[in-house]
Order: structure tokens, then sequence, then C-alpha cells
């Protein structure tokens, strides 16, 4: 188990030290959403480019820990295309993931390469770490105005 929680940390480091689709967006439609952990302030801004129904490219840029920019390098590799429904179903399981209710749940075992981050339940306060880039994505999708919050009530 000790040699699998190290790959497992060496994957969120890797991916916080060179991430993945950190770009901003311009395409005419695309959305994009912006996000802040006011907690250890990480900031998030996450652009979408829709083809029909299907993510054709979701890219991020701000500023945050090892495990928020690691956790939105792997969300955008992990959405590309999948339809708006299949990306909010992943939004869904990945969150139970990272809350520690997915314990007992089969509709994590698809979660792939990020399943990495199910060891983040043991410390809540990274949980709305892990989780602000996938709120921030559901903003986005949702065209929702205004800044997302990982404070209680405040998330999407």
């Amino acid at each position: 188990m000790s040699d699998l929680r190290e790959l497992y940390q060496e994957m969120i480091l890797e991916h916080a030290r060179r991430p993945r689709n950190l770009h901003a967006q311009d395409a005419p439609g695309g959305l994009k959403a912006a996000g802040f952990n006011a907690l250890c302030g990480d900031r998030i801004d996450v652009y979408v480019k829709l083809a029909g129904d299907v993510v054709e490219e979701v890219s991020f840029e701000g500023s945050g820990c090892a495990i928020s920019t690691a956790s939105a390098s792997m969300m955008t590799q992990a959405l590309c295309g999948k339809t708006v429904a299949e990306a909010e179903a992943l939004f869904r399981r990945f969150h139970r993931l990272v809350t520690g209710e997915s314990q007992n749940d089969s509709g994590t075992v698809d979660l792939g390469k990020l399943a990495v981050f199910a060891g983040v339940c043991e410390f809540p306060a990274r949980v709305k770490c892990a989780s602000l880039a996938w709120h921030t994505l559901v903003a986005a999708l949702h065209a929702q105005d205004g800044i997302v919050s990982t404070e209680e009530g405040n998330e999407t």
C-alpha cells in the first residue's frame, strides 16, 4: 500500500509541476467560469469549448496549491470527448471520492487516474482544493455568473 500511495503522490506532484492544458481560450462561444477557495487562496478560471453537447477542449488558468493545480490538470485531460451529461456525472463521482462518500460506491470505480485523489478525504481542508476546478467547471457548463466559492452554500 505504501508503494501505491507514493505512486499517487508522484502523479499529483507531476501534474502540479507540469500542469496540462494550462492556458486561456478565446474561442467564440466558449464557456468560462472563475473559482476561488477562500480557505487557502486558490484561484482558477476554467474554459470549456463545446462541439454541440460534447466537450471539445477544457483548459484552465490560475494559481493554487499542488492539489488544486493537479486536480485541474487531470480534470482537463479526463473530460475531452465526454458529453456534458458525462462530464457532470464524472464531477459527481469525483466529488464523492474526495469527500469520502464513495467508500462503498461502485460509481467511482471508473475514475481511472483521478483515483489518485482518494486520500484527500483524510484531509478535509484539502477537499476544497481538489474540488475547486470541478465546481468551477460545472459553473462554466451552466454559464453561471459570479465567482464559484468553496464555502458552504456557495458551491455549484
